[in-house]
């Protein structure tokens, strides 16, 4: 029987108070969240994470005082594993998990990955949109540590499936599911909100926000189908630091909103896992924004975790062997720079 590895690749979280600090240290020490030379950047990461750690510790505290994002991965890999022998029984399938900045780390795990004896190994971002802060660091990780371990297994990255048929079928379940619960006589807004990231990385190529727009795009087209006419809106959240980043800000928007006394519906529709920028920022931070500023209702759609939809949007993609989105012609280099020299 052959046997299949599947990589998937998250951010991580920390797992006690005690390891914020660790994590925003490997957070900001990689060169893609900093592009500075190792000589400045791990001095500035050093003393970013001392000075966030505080605060950071305070926003897991909210959390019972760790992140869900690993226990909820396990929970992907394993539905993962199994709609994968649902659909082949004779192929072996193992999920491995690697997280860029925390818990297991890839240089933790690799040896599990050899052992297993794969003759084909996935490597599969759990971030829809491609960017160089997330998917892009996460090959690079693969490819310093793990380059040179598998000469003659077939690799496959997956690059981004920002439209995959059931990825956005997911994420329109959910919605509708949570608009059961909105008042009569209430004029909603949808916004679907990502995490943000500087200006600058756009304007060097990275694209993110073309992606976005593209789930948000299929998200709308769907909702009408399903006889849903409230606007819907991309915001993004989550801003670090003085530079400028993709806007509108779902904090802005929402402040907006809430003075207009209309109701407000949150989609977080860049991440697949919840932690802190959807429990604390959306669920409190941004409800009591609402709350205060006189929104008519708030509600929260839940992120898609191992919903079914979601699940076989995955084997789907492993199935296919191949990345079947290209970003079109303002975009044409980017999976040959971004993901092709991580396949094999």
């Amino acid at each position: 029987m052959k046997k299949r590895a599947i990589v998937t690749f998250n951010l991580g979280g920390p797992e006690s108070l005690a390891a914020v600090r660790p994590f925003l240290l490997n957070l900001f020490s990689d060169k893609n969240i900093i592009p500075l030379p190792a000589l400045f950047r791990y001095p500035l990461a050093y003393l970013i994470s001392g000075v966030r750690n505080r605060k950071a510790q305070t926003i897991y505290q909210k959390m019972g005082g760790r992140s869900p994002i690993l226990p909820e991965t396990e929970a992907q890999a394993r539905a993962l594993e199994k709609k994968l022998g649902e659909i082949n029984p004779e192929q072996q399938n193992q999920v491995f998990i690697v997280m860029r900045y925390r818990t297991p780390r890839l240089a933790e795990i690799i040896e599990d990955i050899q052992n297993y004896q794969p003759d084909e190994i996935v490597l599969l971002p759990l971030y829809p949109q491609f960017s160089t802060t997330t998917t892009r660091s996460s090959l690079e990780e693969w490819k310093k540590i793990a380059g040179k371990r598998f000469p003659n297994v077939k690799i496959t990255p997956i690059c981004c499936y920002p439209k995959q048929t059931d990825f956005i079928t997911a994420h329109v379940r959910l919605i509708l599911e949570r608009l059961k619960q909105a008042k009569e006589n209430v004029a909603y807004e949808i916004l679907l909100s990502a995490h943000g990231i500087p200006l600058s990385c756009i304007e060097k190529g990275d694209p993110y926000q073309f992606q976005v727009e593209v789930t948000a795009g299929a998200i709308e087209t769907e909702l009408r189908k399903q006889g849903v006419t409230f606007p819907v809106r991309i915001t993004y959240q989550s801003k670090v630091g003085p530079a400028k980043w993709l806007s509108p800000s779902t904090e802005a928007v929402i402040e907006e909103l809430s003075r207009q006394g209309k109701g407000i519906v949150t989609v977080p529709v860049a991440f697949v896992s919840e932690h802190s920028e959807t429990l604390v920022e959306l669920d409190q931070d941004y409800a009591e924004l609402a709350k205060e500023k006189g929104a008519a209702d708030y509600l929260r759609v839940p992120a898609l975790r191992d919903h079914p939809d979601f699940i076989t949007g995955l084997a789907k993609l492993i199935l296919s062997g191949e990345n079947q989105f290209r970003c079109g012609e303002n975009f044409r280099a980017c999976f040959q720079r971004n993901c092709k020299n991580f396949s094999r």
